[in-house]
């Protein structure tokens, strides 16, 4: 089994459009969720949500690749130009047929499947682009990064709504482990902030209409956002010989099946992700100092992330620190546990915890130190990140300190 390193992070997201901008916005307990800008929002009762502001895509792509790109390709080709950057990996030869790129996202091209849905249906047109297909396809964002890198190895996509990343950070982690492949891309990504996502999730009645609180007592539901999180995964000897920075160090990770309810979370199918993260890293439970949680603000979720953390972890759950990051920049769905995986590598790498904001009332059945509304400094040796989906799809990662 070989050893997996980080050696490149990159972002765009509702708290900045790089890594350093986004840590920073952690660090200061910055909210990114704000009113809605876009078509139509009189007509919807949710009107909050986690929007990239200040984002033109006419600045980073041309309107050849604008023709191409759903707005969640964009966002996955800037954070993958920023993690590639970063890492100095240059994909040629054997290292690029090796290599590979894995990618999650729960719905794909969204924007680009509503804005012709409204095209045939509402305003009555008879043809669409010839590129709506392979602009709204789950794996458009996966092959456009294989294609402009050059990455020639194991490359596909993952759909596991909101376990998308992690799921996918997990079968890339695997596959540098076992020697399949020396480098990966791989993160998530997700553009869901058009009329018919929003309307759809409306539906679900899951939605807050004013501000996401995980694990207050206040709390009255999810804010979605929208964004992306990419990642290069490398084996730890091939990143040395060359000299690259590392990040931080992927040592496990678990997955399961709650097999019981299609949207209703199950406290024993997380704790069993949780126990199986700990174990395949081989990581006692009193090193972990910090949890990335699911924290989604959901009654349901909040106090279910916390029963099963306090299961597995018992005495030692009073002294983990334990905080979400969607209460800053929403709920990504199947690009979120990238995003997130941020917050772990600040508090490995800067011995930073961001802070769980808008934290109001204590929550008796939510007990657990959840570094409520300021940013702590805390040094720790090792961090999971939780990713718990509807469908009852869990996707636990750990990470240490390099």
């Amino acid at each position: 089994m070989r050893r997996v390193v980080i050696t490149g992070a990159g972002t765009i997201n509702p708290l900045g459009h790089d890594v350093p901008a986004t840590l920073e916005a952690m660090r200061e307990g910055r909210c990114g969720i704000a009113p809605l800008d876009m078509r139509d929002v009189d007509r919807l009762s949710i009107r909050i949500g986690g929007q990239v502001k200040g984002y033109e895509p006419e600045t980073r792509f041309n309107r050849q690749q604008i023709s191409l790109y759903d707005r969640y390709t964009q966002f996955t080709l800037i954070a993958a130009e920023e993690a590639i950057a970063q890492s100095g990996v240059v994909f040629d030869g054997d290292l690029a047929a090796r290599s590979g790129v894995v990618l999650g996202t729960s719905g794909g091209g969204l924007t680009t499947q509503d804005e012709n849905y409204r095209a045939v249906y509402e305003e009555g047109k008879n043809r669409v682009h010839p590129f709506v297909v392979p602009k709204l396809m789950n794996n458009a964002a996966c092959s456009h990064v294989s294609m402009q890198w050059n990455i020639q190895g194991p490359s596909f996509t993952v759909a596991s709504a909101c376990a998308s990343s992690n799921h996918a950070m997990g079968l890339a982690f695997s596959f540098v482990r076992s020697g399949m492949a020396p480098v990966m891309v791989t993160g998530g990504s997700e553009s869901m902030l058009c009329f018919g996502g929003i309307k759809a999730w409306e539906g679900l009645r899951v939605m807050s209409k004013d501000a996401c609180r995980p694990f207050s007592a206040t709390r009255n539901g999810m804010v979605q956002g929208e964004g992306a999180g990419v990642f290069v995964f490398e084996e730890y000897e091939h990143a040395r010989a060359r000299g690259a920075e590392i990040l931080a160090e992927v040592t496990g990770y678990a997955m399961s099946s709650d097999a019981s309810d299609i949207v209703m979370p199950s406290r024993t199918g997380a704790a069993r992700a949780i126990r199986g993260a700990l174990s395949d890293a081989r990581l006692d439970r009193d090193r972990v100092g910090y949890i990335n949680a699911h924290g989604t603000g959901t009654a349901a979720n909040d106090k279910t992330e916390c029963a099963a953390v306090s299961d597995v972890f018992g005495p030692h759950a009073d002294r983990l620190m334990i905080s979400s990051t969607k209460s800053m920049h929403g709920h990504l769905i199947g690009g979120t546990g990238a995003v997130e995986l941020l917050a772990c590598l600040m508090a490995l790498r800067d011995g930073v915890i961001a802070p769980t904001i808008g934290y109001e009332e204590p929550d008796p059945e939510c007990a657990l130190d959840v570094v409520p509304n300021t940013a702590r400094e805390a040094r720790i040796e090792a961090a999971l990140s939780n990713a718990f989906a509807f469908g009852g799809l869990n996707a636990v990662l750990a990470l240490a300190r390099a």
